[in-house]
Parts: structure tokens; sequence; C-alpha cells
């Protein structure tokens, strides 16, 4: 993905360090005080929006849970 099309509507998204590349992952950036989401395989698609305390509590639940576990996603 080029910058351009990264910046879509004026955010830097970003995807996460260890995602693979074969465009099977989503991408953050922060946006209006709150965390926007995407698929990056459909970047003009619709975003998914968590406050940032949401966002944290989630990314932090994963680290010490391990991304393999769906009760953590299930909460």
């Amino acid at each position: 993905m080029s910058l351009p099309d990264q910046m879509a509507s004026g955010y830097l998204w970003r995807k996460a360090r260890r995602s693979a590349n074969d465009g099977a992952c989503v991408e953050v950036t922060p946006a209006n005080g709150r965390i926007a989401v995407r698929d990056s395989k459909d970047p003009g698609g619709s975003w998914l929006w968590y406050s940032a305390q949401s966002w944290r509590e989630f990314a932090s639940r994963l680290k010490v849970e391990g991304h393999s576990s769906t009760h953590t996603l299930a909460r």
C-alpha cells in the first residue's frame, strides 16, 4: 500500500508490526479523539470507531491473553 493510500481521508493508517503482508489484517488510526479501525483489504469501506480507552484495554488484553484467544475477542 502506498503512502497516499494509507492517508485516506487525511489520516495516516498503520498495520500491526507483526501482521502478515497478505492483506488479511486491520489498520488503525487516531481520529477525532477516538481510534478508527478498517479492513486492510477494503480501505474504502466502513470504519469501526472505539474510544481511545476501549482500544487500549482491548490491545492490552490481546498482549496478555494472546491473539488466538476467542475469549478475549468475545468480551
